[in-house]
């Protein structure tokens, strides 16, 4: 079975991090949760106090370091050697990070290291971008899109599932002013690759949706 890059996009709460690890496993490819990344650093904008001008993290860019360590929980992110897995994964830094994410040198900080991760290929990263800006000569596009709705319920029940109290209509608005940011946003918009193969998963299961793209991987591959 031959090496290659494979890229996979999609909106939130379309399970791209469960699908991209569970390819990842199945291949023996390395994981690189792109989201994860760009969660990192608008914690680590939080915690200098930028929340409010999110700008002004691009001087101190380079003081930010990130990695990804094995737990037995599995994949974690980690921030200047720190494991801030619980602490990036919460509504709150999602909306930073989707805010962070519309900064170019933010971006541009970002997709250096990510291609970098991605020299040697045998790999799986998921995000906004991954097949149209970091990897568009990727031998392999994936994306991922499911209702609004469906993607809300999803973000309703994690939360919930953290102990959190959400309102479904807050994460309603929530998914879509995200959506929006992210479509719209001037550098590198989510949007599909012109040669992506796109998987709909509004009414699959996780193990449907997992055969489905262990198929088209395995055609990849041959």
């Amino acid at each position: 079975m031959k090496q290659i890059i494979v890229a996979v996009d999609g909106y939130s709460s379309c399970g791209k991090s469960t699908i991209a690890k569970a390819l990842a496993k199945y291949a023996g490819y390395t994981y690189v949760d792109t989201g994860a990344m760009y969660r990192a650093t608008a914690l680590y904008a939080q915690r200098a106090g930028l929340a409010g001008k999110l700008e002004e993290v691009v001087p101190i860019l380079n003081n930010i370091l990130i990695g990804f360590i094995h737990t037995a929980e599995g994949q974690h992110v980690t921030l200047n050697g720190e494991d801030v897995e619980a602490y990036i994964r919460t509504l709150e830094i999602g909306n930073l990070a989707s805010q962070i994410s519309t900064i170019k040198e933010v971006r541009s900080f970002l997709v250096a290291q990510q291609q970098a991760m991605g020299e040697k290929k045998g790999i799986v990263m998921d995000g906004r971008d991954i097949g149209t800006v970091v990897f568009p000569n990727a031998e392999l596009k994936l994306f991922l899109t499911a209702s609004p709705e469906v993607r809300a319920e999803r973000r309703f029940k994690e939360l919930q599932a953290k102990g959190e109290s959400p309102i479904f209509e807050d994460v309603l608005r929530d998914t879509n002013d995200r959506d929006y940011r992210d479509t719209h946003r001037a550098e590198s918009p989510l949007c599909q690759a012109e040669d992506a193969v796109v998987v709909d998963n509004s009414e699959m299961t996780r193990e449907e949706q997992m055969a489905k793209i262990i198929e088209i991987f395995d055609r990849a591959t041959r």
